[in-house]
Parts: C-alpha cells; sequence; structure tokens
C-alpha cells in the first residue's frame, strides 16, 4: 500500500440542505489500497458523503477521486470508481444480458463478463432472470457490474445490509479479496463485522461533523455491550411498530428483508419488546447480533 499517493482526497467538504447542515468541514485522505469505514447512525451524512463523491449531489469543498476533481472533472472521476448501493435495481434480464448490457455502456470488453461471473461465483446462475435471484446473489451481481472497468477505487453504501448471516460471510469475503488485492475502498457500515473484516480505519460521523478517526479495534471495545436486534413483525404492523420504538427514543428502521431493526444495550433488549407490546404490536420472531449502536 502507498503512503504517499492518494487515491480519494475529501478536503472541508461541506453539504446544506437548505438551512439544514448535513455535513461540514469533513476532511480526510484515502491512500491506494486503504479501506476506510464511514461510520455513524442513521442521518450522520455516510450515504450524503458517498453520494458527493460520485457527484451525484453539489457541495462545496473538494474532493478528488485518484487526482480528478469530482466537480470539475466528473466523468473522468467516476471512470475511477466502482458504485454498490445497498440495494441495486436490475432490468428483467439475466445475469449473463445484465453484464453484457453494462459492459457495452462501459465499453468494456466482452471477456471481461465471463471472467468476473466467474470472480462472484454466479457461473451456475449466468442464465437466471436477475428478479429471480436471492438478495446475496443481486449484491453479487451489483459487485461484478462495478467492477466491469477494473476501478481502483470501490465505494459501497451499507453493502450487506440486507442480506442474512451466510450471504454477508461470503460477500465480506470477496471484498476482503479485493481489498488485499490492492482496492481503496471507502463503504458506509452499521456493522461491526464489516469495520473488522476490511476497514484499516474508521471515519466517525457524528452531528454532521468528522468527530474522529479510530482503529476497528477501538470501535469494537466501544460496542462491546451493543445488540442489533432484528424483529419480524406483520407487515401491517411493521411501519407503526418502528414508530412506536423510534417514538420512545430507539435506533430503530426498517429493512429490505421486512423486518424491524432496532439497536440498543444488551442489558436492554428487553425494553424494546415490551414497549412493542404496550404499542399492541406482536413480535413473532427476533434474532439478536452484535452489532453498532
Amino acid at each position: 500500500m502507498s503512503t504517499d499517493k492518494i487515491s480519494v482526497r475529501v478536503d472541508n467538504f461541506i453539504k446544506r440542505y437548505g438551512k439544514v447542515i448535513a455535513l461540514e468541514g469533513v476532511s480526510f485522505n484515502a491512500h491506494p489500497g486503504q479501506a476506510i469505514a464511514l461510520w455513524g447512525p442513521n442521518g450522520a451524512g455516510k450515504t450524503t458523503l458517498l453520494k458527493a463523491m460520485l457527484g451525484l449531489v453539489d457541495f462545496k469543498g473538494k474532493i478528488e477521486i485518484e487526482g480528478y476533481d469530482v466537480a470539475r472533472a466528473g466523468k473522468s472521476a467516476r471512470r475511477q470508481i466502482g458504485y454498490v448501493p445497498q440495494e441495486a435495481l436490475f432490468y428483467d434480464l439475466s445475469v449473463q444480458a445484465t453484464m453484457e448490457f453494462y459492459a457495452r455502456l462501459k465499453k468494456v470488453e466482452r471477456a471481461r463478463v465471463a471472467s468476473l461471473i466467474n470472480r462472484v461465483d454466479l457461473t451456475d446462475h449466468a442464465n437466471k432472470p436477475v428478479p429471480a435471484l436471492s438478495g446475496g446473489l443481486k449484491q453479487r451481481l451489483a459487485l461484478a457490474v462495478a467492477l466491469l472497468a477494473d476501478p481502483p477505487v470501490l465505494l459501497l453504501d451499507e453493502p450487506t445490509a440486507n442480506l442474512d448471516a451466510k450471504a454477508r460471510s461470503d460477500y465480506l469475503s470477496l471484498l476482503a479479496a479485493l481489498h488485499h488485492e490492492g482496492k481503496t475502498i471507502i463503504f458506509a457500515s452499521h456493522r461491526i463485522e464489516e469495520v473488522e473484516t476490511l476497514a484499516d480505519h474508521v471515519l466517525m460521523l457524528d452531528h454532521g461533523k468528522l468527530s474522529e478517526t479510530i482503529s476497528p479495534e477501538e470501535l469494537r471495545a466501544r460496542l462491546a455491550s451493543n445488540i442489533e436486534m432484528v424483529l419480524w413483525v406483520n407487515e401491517a404492523q411493521r411501519a407503526f411498530a418502528q414508530a412506536c420504538l423510534s417514538d420512545k427514543g430507539l435506533d430503530s428502521h426498517l429493512n429490505g428483508r421486512g423486518t424491524v431493526i432496532v439497536r440498543i444495550r444488551s442489558e436492554q433488549k428487553m425494553r424494546a419488546l415490551n414497549l412493542l407490546n404496550e404499542c399492541g404490536v406482536t413480535v413473532q420472531n427476533f434474532e439478536i447480533e452484535s452489532v453498532a449502536a
């Protein structure tokens, strides 16, 4: 890993939505081959920062990707990036046809399609329509598309948020291999296993600021007593359940698996269940994971 060249430079980044400041004064550098995690509560600005790197939102300050200024040379900057969203959307095509479609858009030789399909272990699914794939397989396809032009920088937004435990583990193995091969990776996350597997450094975003940069080990120590509860609730009650928890000050949200997620200290797990019971919500099942608050 190079220690002098800078792959991604963010200098005094500021983003406002009207009078509301989303992020202010954020500065950091990522060197080639580094993996940096963006960590913070919902609304901390993680996705906003990633979108700015992609040139999708206007901002003040400066962002450079492989030396290209995002604001002045956006097209050249984006050519250096492979982007994987939290939940990728595709046309109703087969895996093979999807890859060939994006290869044409990116002007990539067709021979690379087969190697990438194999790389992400989708060979047995190449002729399947994408809507028939599981969430984990769709995320593998999204990663393969992001890698088509062999970009030096990967941006990922909550890459395993909607995956089950097995799919999450397999996907992290793919990303870890890319990290070891020298890709620069910047990813938003709220899962400690993602950070421990991938990150060299963790940028702590809170209340619109970059509060500090810490190691994955330090993050693990801080989160030792926090858990994430995955709650299965009847579809008709999910939005109400999430609102009930949020109204009581608990960090909760809905995810793509059709579940309610609440992050809480381990000794308070019964509080979430009791609150939902008081609201008249029936919890059909739940899982507990040692993840972020």
